[in-house]
């Protein structure tokens, strides 16, 4: 029998079952039954009905403008990929795998009158979801946006290996110039202390393949915002990826070579200023919180956890407000 003050399902009171939420939102599931004396399990039971509560009381909506990402479930091999909305920041739909038919079946919720409104998908460059995108959203190619940390994240992968590779054939000869030198190559210039900038002059303005690699990708970045016209943006990428090719570093080239094939994605992001760094926060919390937990044991309970911290729900039983 139901009861003015308790939740549908649970044995608390509605006002309790508040508390336990309000807890939740910022202690682990396991320290939350410690210091009330509770089993996990009861604890957890507590956050899986809140999180079925919100999802019952919030219509599915498609945002116009979305994020998509994959963030890693247990072990690294193991993903989920996380849809949210670019201006609110919530989560709107976990599903299991980072292969297609994990965006797809986000897609199929809503009619081909719905997803031709879209305005912009921000993701990195995994064909899965560019093939999911292509399949389901109408004109979807011209919807897709890499965004800038993604494209960052490529160059800055390349002058690392570029640096490694040149690291252990220097070491060899008893050159140890690279030694130590990892981050200073990796990090934004502009992050940078005086003395930081000052002390790396003598690595970054040597002939090292490294020191090449690195003003290369730093043109790139200055080429993301150098301009807001589409020709001049155009100009200086050709110009960025034209240096890249002839520069007889195979790492670079490389990402040239990505670059170009979607390079399309990676101006609209420009155009549009479209960022993904939401999904960066979003993926950090959820790791945060996979951490504190030690983990999750499947995928739903993951899935709880993600939608619990960012779905934007109304978790509270009815009659029950925040703390």
């Amino acid at each position: 029998m139901n009861t003015p003050w308790a939740a549908p399902k649970s044995r608390f009171t509605a006002l309790f079952e508040a508390l336990v939420i309000d807890w939740l939102k910022v202690a682990p599931t396991s320290k939350v039954a410690e210091r009330l004396g509770l089993g996990w399990w009861v604890v957890d039971g507590i956050m899986q009905r809140a999180v079925e509560r919100g999802l019952e009381r919030k219509s599915v909506r498609l945002p116009l403008r979305l994020g998509v990402d994959e963030t890693s479930f247990q072990k690294r091999q193991e993903y989920v990929t996380v849809v949210h909305d670019l201006d609110t920041k919530e989560v709107v739909y976990v599903a299991d795998g980072r292969g297609k038919q994990a965006l797809l079946s986000f897609f199929q919720q809503f009619s081909r009158d719905e997803l031709a409104r879209i305005e912009v998908i921000a993701m990195d460059m995994h064909a899965a979801y560019i093939f999911a995108v292509r399949e389901a959203v109408p004109d979807g190619d011209a919807k897709i946006a890499f965004d800038k940390y993604h494209v960052a994240a490529l160059w800055s992968n390349a002058v690392d290996l570029v640096r490694r590779q040149e690291h252990r054939r220097l070491r060899a000869e008893g050159d140890n110039r690279l030694k130590g030198s990892k981050y200073k190559w990796l990090r934004n210039p502009t992050q940078m202390s005086d003395e930081t900038w000052q002390a790396f002059e003598h690595l970054r303005e040597s002939k090292l393949r490294t020191a090449r690699a690195w003003a290369i990708k730093e043109t790139a970045m200055e080429a993301w915002g150098a301009h807001a016209e589409e020709d001049a943006l155009r100009s200086d990428w050709k110009r960025v990826l034209g240096w890249a090719m002839r520069s007889q570093l195979e790492p670079i080239k490389q990402v040239a070579r990505t670059i170009r094939l979607y390079f399309e994605g990676v101006l609209w992001a420009q155009l549009a200023n479209v960022t993904n760094a939401s999904a960066e926060s979003i993926n950090s919390l959820i790791q945060r919180t996979k951490c504190m937990a030690r983990g999750y044991r499947n995928r739903a309970r993951f899935r709880t956890v993600i939608l619990f911290h960012r779905g934007g729900l109304n978790l509270y039983p009815q009659g029950a407000v925040s703390a």
